[in-house]
């Protein structure tokens, strides 16, 4: 958006702290005024944000702008805007160099392209999470998280990137304050995305009112609109911090239950029972974003690692559609013990069966013995047959042999244990071959391994491709990004 240069102090052309020449204004606020600027020792095209006259007699706003340096310069991050210099001009107005950005923010994607692709938002959430746990990490809350603030650009290797803008009212928890920055009753953020804790009270906010934001940012990435909508910014406040959030599938069914469910959790109105971490958040998001997400979730879990922030690991979070695939995965293992244990029990099985098998031959040849002593021999023939078959069958439960008796009943009761074997005992006349440990067919559980796309209907893969010009013309053209 063009603003008029006389309204925003600068002119084209003019030399800012004698190296920056100013090449056009990108935006101006309230307090403030965005240029594109050039450093003319450098060689380097870079972005000055400083404040207007009119405000250097704020003492409120000249300290949140210098909080906000001092909030991006300890954040690390990838996406986070570097800071580069600080200083202030001539008429004493403090001034913040960073990286110069061309793409768009998310407030613009959201008004000129609609709502996103659900793996595409979620990805585009998780990349702002490591900006925020760094954040939370060095105990830093941002506390005006919002579309507007979420900045998308093309990285060289032709990927997309968020980097999170505009730290101006992240407070320090813990810090001491030799001044009163925010006063208890100031409302500071944009109502729309603020918890019900910091529309009470600014100074109460801890780093779950950013979680709060997260979530109200997924909803509007994925439903085109925020969660909590009135006429009036009071109207906006009242709904906040009494009524429910419209129902995310209603205005877009294909998103899976799961993440509506988790959404639900980042607008808990009680922030004790919200998700208590970014971390959490990442994890929980991870199997309904792009795969590139993983890497996301995993920065974010080695920077809360690293900072000693433990995760709840999202224990009260549902979960997402892909966790079939665990519990299939679980199935599997009992089916694994379970077939192992049976393995197990054929050792005894096959004792039984040979001492049966023994004892029927030591009978046998006790009754030859006997019948050839009393001169009985169609006795012994009636018996030798019998008994030949037993041996012989032996590990068989087969017809053949003699039931009931304590000797034949004893390899029915091993085989009762195995079972994983259908009916072998259950049927003693059906002949079988010798016991094993049959593995079951797997279940529909195996196969309902559905990723959360899939889960959601596969919806339509689009991102959006940065033109490449300057940041107020930047325009996004869709195309596949997620290959």
């Amino acid at each position: 958006m063009s603003v008029p240069h006389a309204a925003a102090g600068v002119r084209e052309g003019d030399i800012l702290a004698g190296k920056y020449r100013v090449d056009r204004v990108l935006g101006q606020g309230g307090m403030g005024v965005v240029v594109a600027a050039h450093h003319v020792e450098l060689d380097d095209r870079v972005a000055i944000k400083f404040l207007l006259p009119e405000a250097l007699h704020n003492g409120e706003a000249v300290a949140r702008f210098a909080r906000e340096a001092q909030a991006a310069v300890k954040i690390k991050s990838e996406h986070v805007a570097r800071v580069t210099d600080v200083g202030r001009l001539d008429n004493g107005a403090p001034y913040i160099v960073m990286e110069y950005l061309e793409g768009l923010d998310l407030s613009a994607w959201l008004q000129q392209r609609g709502r996103l692709p659900i793996d595409q938002a979620v990805e585009f959430l998780l990349q702002a999470c490591e900006a925020i746990a760094e954040a939370h990490a060095l105990g830093i809350v941002h506390r005006d998280l919002k579309p507007a603030n979420l900045f998308v650009i093309r990285r060289p290797d032709g990927g997309l990137s968020v980097k999170v803008l505009d730290f101006g009212i992240a407070k320090r928890i813990g810090a001491a304050q030799g001044v009163n920055i925010t006063s208890t009753a100031a409302v500071m953020g944009s109502p729309l995305y603020m918890s019900p804790e910091q529309l009470n009270s600014s100074k109460d906010a801890d780093a779950r009112t950013d979680v709060w934001a997260l979530g109200v940012i997924l909803y509007e990435l994925l439903a085109g609109e925020a969660p909590f909508l009135a006429e009036t910014v009071p109207g906006v406040m009242l709904k906040i911090t009494a009524s429910e959030p419209r129902s995310l599938r209603g205005l877009r069914p294909e998103v899976p239950l799961a993440l509506e469910r988790l959404i639900l959790r980042c607008l808990e109105k009680d922030r004790s029972k919200r998700l208590p971490t970014i971390g959490d958040l990442a994890h929980a998001l991870v199997d309904f974003g792009t795969p590139r997400s993983r890497t996301s979730v995993e920065r974010v879990a080695g920077i809360m690692a690293a900072a000693g922030i433990s995760l709840s690991v999202t224990e009260a979070t549902p979960a997402p559609p892909s966790a079939v695939s665990g519990n299939a995965a679980g199935t599997m293992a009992a089916w694994n013990q379970g077939t192992l244990s049976n393995k197990r029990s054929r050792g005894p099985l096959f004792a039984v069966l040979a001492g049966s098998a023994l004892a029927l031959l030591g009978a046998t040849w006790f009754a030859l013995r006997h019948d050839a002593g009393t001169g009985s021999g169609a006795t012994a023939s009636a018996v030798a047959p019998e008994a030949t078959t037993g041996a012989v069958a032996a590990p068989q439960v087969s017809a053949a042999m003699p039931r009931p008796s304590p000797v034949s009943a004893a390899p029915a009761a091993s085989a009762e244990m195995m079972r994983t074997v259908p009916s072998a005992t259950s049927n003693p006349a059906a002949p079988t071959s010798s016991p094993k440990a049959i593995a079951p067919q797997p279940s529909a559980a195996r196969n309902a391994r559905t990723s959360p796309a899939a889960a959601s209907g596969k919806s339509q893969k689009s991102s959006a491709k940065i033109s490449g010009k300057a940041a107020p013309a930047g325009k996004l053209d869709v195309y596949d990004d997620r290959k």
